[in-house]
């Protein structure tokens, strides 16, 4: 066994597999991919990387597997799949996955190609495992797959305690050791053991608190929304989206900053757009909080003109509407397999602050702020007494 040192897991013992598949080319990349991407610019300690979580993901997800009783082969490719799973990530990881989608209708997650073409995949068949297996499990398909991409992942469980340890903050403090002690695996579903409502429900509200104060925070949605109109200029300029994908944080960053200076200098500088317009769900016409990729980069286009300034200038921030993945965790109730949801009060208060927290954001240089804003109030139809309490600094 080879072990690692990790600063949350401590010492993290790699298998013969796992020790193979860090040194090929695929898995080293992730050195190169910060966990939180532009978050960084808001907590600056938060610098880890995708490297360091997937150590961390196989990690639990040995432990797990351990407590299941699962062994053998099944074992052996989820744990590979664990390892594994952060690979098809493109530069800066979700914050171009978007863009990526769209030039290729693939997500991070199904990485089918990548093993089927890369180093990584011939070192899972020398050790007699199967890539499509592997790629499937990272999929979430495959029963097990749940324990890789599912509402109680073993993903999930290291990077809120990850993310929160580089972050200096408190929040995504969890208990994955009980979490992880308490899994089942009955009638093919990861569900938690009878007497574990408030297991589920801390898992829930860690996650809660940190997409409201370090994953949505406004200041990383700025960089994050500059970053994709800048990256989408890239690739429009030329270069292939394969290539592109492919890209770690530092290269993209060098190409925007060569091809797209007016972003990728700002970028790079933490010389940020304002907030122009940030408006809650309830004052959002239900047609706006809809809009399509299209047509929000048209609504961009239509603002700048109205109010007198480049359409670059402009830059329109549609969240998807609230939503709490892990309400659909299953917990045993009674000895009834029942969803989290259908069992736990507090699942409503936490969408009910994910509805309070949402907000429609339209960003632009601080100089052309206030005609953006007037402008973006005509075209969304908002009410226009109510700018000056939506327009922060």
């Amino acid at each position: 066994m080879t072990a690692v040192k990790d600063s949350v897991h401590d010492y993290i013992s790699l298998d013969p597999v796992a020790a193979d598949l860090v040194d090929t080319p695929e898995f080293q990349r992730l050195r190169h991919i910060k966990q939180l991407s532009t978050v960084r610019l808001v907590y600056p300690s938060a610098n880890h990387t995708r490297f360091e979580h997937s150590l961390g993901v196989y990690h639990l997800a040995s432990r797990a597997l351990s407590h299941l009783d699962i062994d053998g082969d099944r074992a052996a490719h989820v744990r590979a799949a664990a390892l594994l799973h952060d690979i098809g990530h493109g530069p800066y990881g979700h914050q171009t996955e978007d863009l990526i989608r769209r030039r290729t209708g693939l997500d991070h997650d199904e990485i089918h190609d990548l093993l089927a073409d890369s180093l990584a995949g011939d070192v899972l068949e020398s050790h007699g495992l199967d890539p499509v297996r592997v790629a499937d499990l990272v999929d979430g398909n495959a029963g097990l797959g749940q324990l890789v991409s599912g509402e109680l992942d073993v993903d999930r469980m290291d990077y809120l305690v990850r993310d929160a340890h580089h972050s200096g903050v408190p929040y995504g403090t969890i208990d994955h050791g009980r979490l992880i002690r308490e899994l089942r695996y009955r009638d093919g579903n990861l569900v938690l053991a009878e007497g574990n409502v408030q297991t589920a429900e801390s898992l829930l509200l860690a996650r809660a608190l940190m997409n409201a104060i370090v994953y949505r925070h406004h200041v990383s949605r700025i960089a994050g929304a500059m970053l994709e109109q800048a990256s989408e200029r890239l690739v429009e300029d030329g270069l292939p989206i394969e290539e592109f994908a492919r890209m770690a944080d530092h290269d993209l960053l060098v190409a925007l900053r060569e091809r797209v200076p007016e972003l990728g200098e700002r970028i790079e500088r933490r010389d940020l757009y304002k907030r122009a317009v940030w408006a809650p769900l309830e004052a959002v016409p239900a047609d706006v909080v809809e809009l399509t990729h299209a047509e929000t980069r048209a609504a961009e286009r239509e603002i700048a003109d109205i109010a007198g300034v480049e359409s670059r200038s402009v830059l329109v921030d549609v969240p998807p509407r609230p939503g709490i993945k892990e309400s659909r965790s299953r917990v045993v109730v009674n000895g009834v397999m029942q969803r989290l949801e259908e069992t736990s009060e507090l699942v409503g208060a936490l969408r009910s602050a994910e509805r309070t927290q949402w907000r429609l954001g339209v960003y632009a240089p601080s100089d052309v702020r206030d005609e953006v804003s007037v402008a973006a109030a005509d075209v969304f139809d908002l009410s226009a007494h109510r700018l000056d309490q939506w327009a922060l600094s």
